[in-house]
């Protein structure tokens, strides 16, 4: 590899990362207004305990929330948050709109068959927030890797001295 082009890499990766960030925050903010938006209609879905409407708050919070983590600190694990919530909600709203899962204890019957606008939004900002949060993980994880090895750890110690 030429020098020019050694030079140009670790800039090259930072662009990559800084992209994956900002798509990664983005469709959360998105899941994040899709479900704040939807929350009203939801609260006649309800349990002894919670609302539908109450269960689509705390989705947008946390959306919110890891939101925020990873682009102030994006780190490792602000980017495993992110995927945890991006990719929680996609599976969730995937199981319930062709899985009627029925009441689980304290939470409510949230199975909704019906596609609209909206959920087509949050499935998809949510999918492609996921996707990109476990690429921006694993470069993230390169990274750290590369980082040990250059300031000369090694990725797997020796626990014991040989004899």
């Amino acid at each position: 590899m030429s020098a020019d082009a050694e030079l140009g890499q670790p800039d090259s990766q930072r662009w990559l990362r800084a992209g994956l960030i900002l798509v990664v925050v983005a469709g959360l903010a998105i899941d994040a207004y899709v479900h704040l938006h939807l929350a009203g209609p939801y609260d006649g879905v309800k349990s002894s305990v919670l609302t539908q409407g109450d269960l689509f708050r705390a989705e947008a919070a946390l959306a919110i929330l890891a939101a925020l983590a990873l682009a102030v600190h994006p780190r490792r694990w602000t980017a495993l948050i992110a995927f945890g919530v991006s990719a929680g909600g996609f599976a969730l709203v995937l199981i319930y709109q062709y899985v009627n899962v029925g009441a689980i204890g304290f939470l409510p019957n949230m199975y909704d068959p019906v596609s609209y606008p909206e959920k087509t939004l949050s499935i998809v900002a949510e999918g492609v927030a996921a996707v990109a949060a476990a690429i921006l993980f694993v470069l993230l994880s390169r990274r750290a890797a590369q980082a040990g090895t250059a300031a000369g750890t090694s990725a797997s110690p020796v626990t014991s001295r040989p004899s």
